[in-house]
Parts: structure tokens; sequence; C-alpha cells
């Protein structure tokens, strides 16, 4: 079994926070003794070990500058890479294709594997009240990922703004699939190949992948081996509007996933059972993601034109209400998304551009029809 991820990096936010409290204390020591001496610090690379799991940090590198002879401080502006989530990697990692894995949330899929370790996951509500996740693994890749569910009409507006990237589902319906080439989505089936079953679990929340299988399936049928660029804008975050330290995010009258924050981190809960992941050797925890956006949008029935089960589908292009969780507090505002291969937009009430701090994000689609809250 091979297990290789990105781990979490030291909080931004608090790295930023300390970084603004260091500036204006230069500024003041500036002003009493008229000089000072320049400065610079760097973070270093730090490798832990857990069971079965190895993760690695990559170096941040903040630069504090000022002279003798003037008072002006250079602030260190935040380094943000080109990675999906804005996190930094090393360039191999950042330079190479993401794989996306759709992982299927039914009581009885749960606990998921490779959710803990994915750079941005969607969540999407689909039939029956429950959701089902696109996870997205840029950075990371771990070969016990699942349990892999079907496609549906969302997904394929969803990867059509990440043109390239490759899709493994374990099916679709026939006019599912069509949709998915018509828009040209990567996909990959259950194949036997890139797939396999856990005897440990009854079908069908038994079929689990590998991305680094994936990665090889692309490989050898040519597929673009190009990283997906920032999903969204990263850098020095705007500020939080008030405090949040408990989310609800229904997308049904069912079940309702509720957020907590912990001081570094929000943890997932459905309804007041906590969320676990599960690791190959029987090891696991709570699902935790330091970012949580939510968008509101139009929930709508998706027929077939001929044979087939109409499907519920998100109306993921126009624009609607947001919510933005991150350390402990929310920001409000609008996503806009002109069509469904452009990238969405995020701006504050105001209408300005929404900056994120690179980190890794949970992104919920949340119908109209349901409130979002907190506390």
């Amino acid at each position: 079994m091979i297990i290789e991820l990105m781990g979490p990096l030291p909080n931004l936010r608090a790295m930023t926070s300390t970084i603004s409290r260091l500036t204006v204390g230069l500024l003041a020591f500036a002003l009493l003794v008229a000089a000072c001496s320049s400065d610079s610090t760097e973070d270093t690379t730090t490798t832990t070990t857990a069971p079965t799991t190895t993760t690695t940090t990559t170096t941040l590198e903040d630069t504090t500058s000022s002279t003798s002879t003037s008072t002006t401080t250079t602030v260190p502006e935040l380094v943000v890479s080109e990675a999906i989530n804005g996190m930094p990697a090393p360039d191999d990692r950042i330079d190479r294709r993401m794989v996306v894995v759709k992982i299927d949330n039914h009581p009885r899929a749960r606990p998921q594997s490779g959710l803990e370790v994915a750079d941005v996951v969607f969540e999407i509500p689909v039939e029956g009240g429950i959701t089902r996740f696109m996870a997205m693994f840029h950075q990371s890749d771990l070969d016990y990922v699942g349990p892999n569910r079907s496609g549906r009409p969302t997904d394929s507006t969803i990867m059509t703004s990440l043109p390239g990237q490759p899709f493994q589902i374990s099916g679709a319906q026939p006019w599912v699939q069509n949709i998915f080439s018509a828009d040209d989505v990567n996909v990959v089936y259950d194949n036997g190949t890139t797939t396999y079953r856990e005897s440990s679990r009854p079908r069908p929340n038994n079929l689990f992948t590998s991305t680094l299988l994936i990665r090889d399936w692309a490989d050898e049928r040519g597929w673009p081996d190009e990283g997906p660029g920032n999903l969204f804008v990263f850098g020095e975050p705007t500020p939080g509007e008030a405090e949040a330290v408990t989310i609800a995010t229904p997308v049904s009258d069912g079940g309702i996933p509720r957020w907590e924050w912990d001081g570094e981190h929000y943890l997932r809960f459905h309804d007041d059972v906590p969320h676990e992941w599960v690791a190959p050797d029987g090891e696991g925890g709570q699902v935790a993601f330091d970012t949580i956006v939510v968008m509101r949008m139009r929930r709508y029935t998706a027929s077939p034109s001929g044979e087939g089960t109409p499907v519920p589908a998100m109306e993921t292009v126009g624009s609607g209400e947001l919510f933005v969780f991150t350390g402990g507090e929310v920001i409000s505002g609008t996503w806009e998304r002109e069509s469904k291969t452009d990238r969405f937009t995020l701006l504050t009430s105001d209408g300005d551009p929404l900056v994120l701090e690179p980190a890794r994000i949970w992104v919920s689609l949340v119908p109209t029809s349901e409130t979002v809250s907190w506390e």
C-alpha cells in the first residue's frame, strides 16, 4: 500500500496576524530610535510521520525590510502558489494534472477515505436528500479513495471549468454520459484497472480507486498533464465580518451537515455525529477543513431527452448568495459565473473581489430552498 500526500501547512492566518504585529512593532521602534536593522526569516521545511501516512510541509518565505534612514517598513506579502487551493507545493506537483474522484455520502458509505487529504472538495446534493462529493487531488495522492459512485449532470458543469483533468466515477446513466462527452470531460469509469472492490464493505458502497492509478491511466491515453491553476483568488485574506464557530449547511429536510471551529480547523458533523474518515489500516479521524465556501443556488430536476431517470441538479451558472467561513468568522457576499467553462467569482457585499487564504477548501452547493445558519 502506497500513501503519498501533501499535508496541511502551518495556519497562514495566524502567520499573517503575527507578521502584522511585528510590522507595527518595527514601525514604533523606528519612530522612537530612528534606526533599525534589516531582518528576514524563513520557515524551514518539516516532515512528520504518522501511522501509514507521510506528511510534508513546504517552505513559506516571509521577508520584512527596513532601513536606518527611513521609518517606512515593507509589509511582507503572502506567498501564493498556482496550486488549486493556493497552498505552496513543489513545482512538479503544481504543474501536474489534478485528479477528481466522485465519493458517495450515503450513510452506508461512511466513513469515507480520501477526504482527509483532498485539496478541495465540492459537496453537491443528489436524490434521496443526501449529497455526494467531488474530491480534488492536486498536490496530494492516495491509493485508497472511496467509495466511488456515479456521476450526475452538475458534475459536468464543474469539470468544464477544469479542462483536461481526469474525473473518476463508477458510472452514469447513458444520457448523463452523453453530457460528459459533449462537454469533453475526461471521464474514467469503473474499469477494473483504476478501480477495485473492498471486500469488507457491502455493494454498492465498496468500489475504491487510487489517484496514482488514475494518473497512470491518463498518461496512457495522452491526456494533458497540466495543473488547473487557482480555483479562487488567493492572497491576503478578506477580513471576517462576524463570529461563526458553528455552521449548519442543510441540503434537504433530512440530516443537516454541520461544521464546528476548533481554533484551527472546521470539524464536520452529520447532525451531532462526527463525520469520520478511515485509512486502510483502520486508523481514522474526523473530517476537517480550513475554509468552508457556501454558495446558494437553484436546485432543479435534470431530465433525459430519451430513456433514463430524472435526477436533481444545481444551477451553477448565474449568481447567488455566498458565505465564506474561515478562521472562526464569516464573510458574506455573492458568487458569479457567466458560463460553465468559467471559474466561480467570489465577491464581497461591496462588490469587491473576495480573497481567500491559501488553505484546504470545502465548497458546499446549497439549494436556495434551504437556510444557511451560524453562530
